[in-house]
C-alpha cells in the first residue's frame, strides 16, 4: 500500500467523516469512464439515471481489458486510500452511477447510508468520483461534518415526498443544516465519506448534467449479512440482497462473506455489454 492520503487528509477523515483528497483520476482513465457512462445511459434505459447499479459487472470484468467501472474500482491509488481508512482487507460490495439529468434530477434527502445497509459491524467507505463538474448549481452533495462520530444511527422517518432518490429521511431535529459543507468537485476529483456521515443533495434544476461514479467498500472484518435485508423499512425496490461482493485486497477475516452470490444475476443483467458509440459501424 502507498500512502496516497496525507497524514492531514487521513486525520480530517477520522475527525470530520469525509475528505476531499488531492489525488485525481488520470485523464485517460477519466476519459474512458466518461465515455463508459455515456454508453451506459444509452444502453440501459429501463431504470432512472440515478439508479444504475453495479456497472462494474458489465463485461469484461476480468483480464487485461476491464470495463472502465471495474478498472476504476481496481485502480491502485483508490484502493490504497480505502486501505488507509478501512485496513488491509477490503471488499467492494457495490458500485453505482448516479446521474442527475438536467432540469429534473431528483433530490437525495438528508440521511445516513448505514440506515439502509446490512453489513455488521456497520462499516463502509464510499468513494464518490465526479465525472461532470459538480457544484451547488447542479445539485452537489452536502455533508454535516463530524456527524459520523455517534455510533448509533440518527432517527429517520419514511418520507412521502415525491421526486426523491431515497425515501428514508432524517428527522429535522437530528442535525443542524446550517453546518453543511458543499461537495463541489471538478471531473476526476473525489470525496471519501464514512457510513455514518449525514449527507444529502438538492434536486438538479439546472441545464447541466451531474454524473458521478460511486464505489463502496467495506472491511473484510465485516459480514455482509443478507439475512438482515428483510428487516429494512424503506420498501425500496433496489436489490440490496443480491449485491456481488469482490475481495479486492487481503482475506475475508469473517469467513462468512459470500463472494459468489449475485454475480450470475448481474452478469445476466449486463450480458449485452455497452452500446457502441454513436457513429460506430461496430
Amino acid at each position: 500500500m502507498n500512502a496516497v492520503l496525507s497524514a492531514e487528509e487521513l486525520r480530517h477523515y477520522r475527525e470530520q467523516g469525509y475528505v476531499f483528497p488531492k489525488y485525481r483520476l488520470p485523464m485517460p482513465l477519466l476519459d474512458r469512464l466518461r465515455k463508459g457512462v455515456g454508453r451506459l445511459l444509452e444502453t440501459y434505459t429501463d431504470v432512472a439515471q440515478e439508479d444504475l447499479a453495479n456497472p462494474h459487472m458489465i463485461p469484461p470484468i476480468e483480464g487485461a481489458h476491464l470495463n472502465p467501472f471495474m478498472e476504476t474500482a481496481r485502480h491502485a491509488p483508490i484502493l490504497d486510500m480505502v486501505e488507509q481508512v478501512l485496513g488491509p482487507d477490503v471488499v467492494l460490495w457495490i458500485t453505482r452511477v448516479l446521474c442527475k439529468p438536467p432540469r429534473n434530477g431528483r433530490e437525495v434527502p438528508w440521511h445516513q447510508d448505514g440506515e439502509y445497509w446490512p453489513m455488521r459491524p456497520l462499516a463502509t467507505c464510499s468513494v464518490w468520483i465526479a465525472i461532470d463538474p459538480v457544484s451547488t448549481v447542479n445539485g452537489c452533495m452536502r455533508f454535516i461534518p463530524g456527524s459520523h462520530k455517534r455510533q448509533e444511527l440518527y432517527r429517520h422517518h419514511q418520507s412521502d415526498r415525491k421526486n426523491l432518490v431515497l425515501n428514508l429521511e432524517l428527522d429535522r431535529d437530528q442535525f443542524d443544516e446550517s453546518a453543511a459543507v458543499n461537495v463541489e468537485l471538478e471531473p476526476g476529483a473525489m470525496s471519501l465519506h464514512d457510513v455514518r456521515m449525514i449527507h444529502g443533495s438538492l434536486a438538479n434544476t439546472s441545464g447541466q448534467r451531474r454524473a458521478a461514479l460511486i464505489l463502496r467498500y467495506m472491511p473484510a472484518t465485516s459480514h455482509y449479512d443478507r439475512s438482515l435485508v428483510g428487516q429494512r423499512r424503506d420498501n425500496s425496490p433496489f436489490n440490496i440482497f443480491d449485491q456481488p461482493l469482490w475481495l479486492m485486497r487481503g482475506t475475508d477475516k469473517t469467513g462468512k462473506n459470500d463472494f459468489a452470490h449475485g454475480h450470475a444475476l448481474w452478469q445476466k443483467r449486463y450480458a449485452g455489454g455497452l452500446a457502441l458509440p454513436q457513429g460506430s459501424e461496430g
